[in-house]
């Protein structure tokens, strides 16, 4: 399929943004999380002597869990009772030492925090004065609720779609249905932008939608990807 070009006759009138990854910095919130979360549990007592490690331990194991949730191969449950205990055994912590509060914790602190990648603000004022704006979110409804207050990004949306909500997860396309029933939308005046290839991208581009890869570390871009931005503020000169 091909994506309709921004520049061409057929004009956009709904924009859906995803959040993780895309509009919050997830990795960056994390990691300031992970460190404070360190010293107070004082991890190097129990045998994890470095922050950094234990940080890029995680890092991936909750990637890869996210990844599986996407899909619905585990449940948002497995994954919370996942992500911290696999990380810890992966670093060799004997299992009778492990901090069980560890992921209340975290869940509590890193909503809170408020990083937006560069221009977040700046792009999105830009572009809702061009279009109709709105969050299709893969996240947990507590949690997504705290980051779009925390960060005073929700004015920018219309409507804001938590998959936990509407019971299904992007790529599946009945949460793209749900969405564009919701706010009164066509396929071909809609476009989807994130981070995730298999979630947004390819989601929406499965779906008949046009997407944008938001893309901040430069991966390689599949050639079935018609269009990405490595920066938020390319969406200004773009859209």
């Amino acid at each position: 399929m091909q994506p309709n070009n921004p520049k061409s006759e057929i004009k956009y009138k709904h924009v859906f943004f995803d959040l993780d990854h895309t509009i919050w910095d997830f990795d960056k919130n994390a990691e300031e999380t992970l460190f404070e979360l360190y010293d107070i549990y004082k991890l190097n007592e129990i045998g994890l002597p470095s922050a950094a490690k234990f940080i890029e331990t995680y890092t991936r194991n909750n990637h890869q869990l996210w990844a599986e949730y996407h899909t619905g191969k585990i449940t948002k449950d497995e994954l919370r009772e996942t992500r911290f205990r696999r990380t810890f055994l992966e670093l060799g912590v004997h299992p009778d030492v492990l901090p069980l509060a560890f992921e209340d914790d975290y869940v509590k602190l890193c909503p809170t925090k408020t990083n937006l990648f560069p221009h977040a603000h700046e792009t999105l004022q830009y572009l809702q004065n061009k279009y109709t704006l709105h969050l299709i979110s893969n996240g947990f409804k507590e949690s997504s609720e705290l980051k779009v207050g925390n960060t005073n990004i929700g004015g920018y949306f219309q409507n804001i779609i938590i998959s936990e909500i509407v019971g299904v997860n992007k790529p599946d396309p009945a949460i793209f249905e749900h969405a564009l029933s919701l706010v009164g939308a066509e396929k071909h005046e809609s476009l989807m932008i994130g981070d995730s290839l298999e979630a947004d991208v390819y989601g929406a581009l499965n779906f008949g939608m046009d997407a944008i890869y938001f893309n901040p570390f430069n991966a390689p871009k599949p050639d079935d990807v018609p269009l990405q931005v490595t920066h938020l503020k390319a969406l200004i000169g773009m859209l």
